[in-house]
C-alpha cells in the first residue's frame, strides 16, 4: 500500500463512539495547514476565513486548486473538536480557535 492510499481512523464530534476511514496523506495535510491558521484564543476566526488562510499552505499535489478543500476541512474541524485540540466560539457563525492541547 503506498503512503496516498494509507488510511487513518477520525473521529466527529457529532457522533461519539463512531469512527471513519480516510485518506492519512489527506487529513494530515489539512490538519498541518489548519492548525497554525486559528487563533488561540476565542472566538477565534469562521471556517470561511480559516479555509482562506490555509489554503496557500495546501499542498497542490494533494489538493490541486483546492479541490475537496472543504471536505477536508470539515473532517479535520470535527475530529479535532472531538479530540479537545480545537474549540468552537460562543455563537453563529461557527468560530475556530486552538486550545493548546
Amino acid at each position: 500500500m503506498s503512503d496516498t492510499d494509507e488510511k487513518i481512523e477520525i473521529e466527529s464530534i457529532t457522533s461519539p463512539n463512531h469512527v471513519q476511514r480516510v485518506n492519512k496523506a489527506k487529513f494530515i495535510a489539512m490538519r498541518d495547514a489548519l492548525l497554525p491558521v486559528l487563533p488561540t484564543e476565542p472566538p477565534g476566526m469562521s471556517v470561511a476565513e480559516a479555509k482562506a488562510a490555509l489554503l496557500p499552505n495546501l499542498s497542490q499535489e494533494l489538493f490541486p486548486g483546492g479541490e475537496k478543500a472543504g471536505w477536508w476541512l470539515k473532517a479535520v474541524q470535527l475530529d479535532q473538536e472531538a479530540k479537545g485540540v480545537i474549540e468552537r466560539g460562543g455563537k453563529a457563525p461557527v468560530r475556530l480557535f486552538r486550545t493548546g492541547r
